[in-house]
């Protein structure tokens, strides 16, 4: 039986990466869609072929109450997650949301507490885990190919026309670059590090807001060190354009991923001994595929709540 899944949101990636993703993904059914607009629910659900008895709603009571639906994908902007997973979760409903899970520690607490109560499963959509390229580096970092880790570094910047997008504002977000893209650079740093070297013990921060003036961050530059000793960089802002780029170092060996941070899943990997050639593939296809699976084997998703959380208490120290 397929896994029933409903999107709370009708937004860019909503509409461009995620229902096309659930429609090809397998084991996984575009059921419903939930936005503010009933025109624009409508028109989501028509163009992406939902499969639900009724498919476009504004009121997410109604959405949860049917009984054909067993999981929620919650696109909303970041402030509002929190309230849409615990709704969902009582209702008995799987949830799947976008980065970041939340936009303080209790929020997400709350999140990992009510989905554990209810019995259902709670997922955060770091799609980049899936990126086909970038599962063969955490591999064969895992397997000692580069030795002993000792430095990750990625970079991923866009320039923003103006400061209008509602993540530069202070009412349903908490962050600008570092939610749109440096949470994703975080989880990247996370994954590759966390088996062999720790956890974060040691952090630091510089945050910009010179150009739009805002309250959000337009560049963030945050550094860690691992409890085994590796360092890490990430660099997001919205300022500027440049080549997406991640790097890995190691005592036998490194890794640099040029433009494989995105939508997509392409781009291209050299290491130590040249091109490493990997098969494009949708990465929102495999975090689907996993969260179905999770679901149905009744385990923790590979990114669960639990690190979903910890990903926010660093960037809320980050800003803080």
């Amino acid at each position: 039986m397929a896994i029933n899944f409903a999107i709370l949101g009708t937004g860019r990636v909503a509409n461009n990466a995620l229902a096309p993703a659930l429609n090809q993904a397998n084991g996984a059914t575009l059921w419903s869609v939930l936005s503010r607009s009933r025109e624009r629910a409508e028109a989501f659900a028509h163009r992406h072929g939902a499969a639900g008895g009724e498919k476009a709603y504004t009121d997410l009571a109604a959405l949860l109450a049917d009984p054909k639906l067993h999981a929620v994908f919650i696109a909303s902007p970041d402030g509002l997650h929190c309230e849409q997973a615990l709704a969902a979760a009582k209702a008995g409903k799987h949830v799947l949301t976008e980065k970041p899970m939340g936009t303080s520690r209790q929020a997400c607490q709350a999140m990992v507490e009510a989905c554990d109560e209810a019995g259902v499963r709670l997922g955060v959509a770091y799609h980049m885990r899936w990126h086909s390229g970038h599962r063969r580096i955490a591999e064969m970092a895992a397997s000692g190919y580069f030795g002993d880790l000792r430095h990750v570094r990625v970079h991923w910047s866009w320039p923003a026309p103006d400061a209008s997008n509602w993540r530069a504002g202070e009412e349903i977000g908490r962050w600008w670059s570092l939610a749109g893209v440096g949470t994703h650079c975080l989880d990247q740093i996370r994954w590759l590090l966390l088996p062999t070297q720790g956890e974060v013990a040691e952090m630091s921060s510089t945050i910009a807001r010179n150009v739009f003036k805002g309250p959000r961050d337009e560049t963030a530059l945050l550094g860690f060190r691992f409890e085994n000793g590796a360092t890490a960089q990430l660099c997001s802002s919205v300022l500027w354009d440049a080549p997406k780029r991640m790097e890995v170092y190691g005592t036998r060996g490194y890794a640099l991923l040029d433009d494989t941070l995105g939508l997509h899943g392409r781009g291209r990997i050299f290491t130590h001994e040249g091109p490493l050639q990997f098969e494009p593939c949708n990465p929102y296809v495999g975090e689907i595929e996993d969260f179905v699976a999770a679901v149905r084997e009744n385990r923790p998703p590979e990114v669960d709540g639990e690190e979903g959380l910890r990903n926010v208490e660093l960037l809320l120290h980050a800003v803080e």
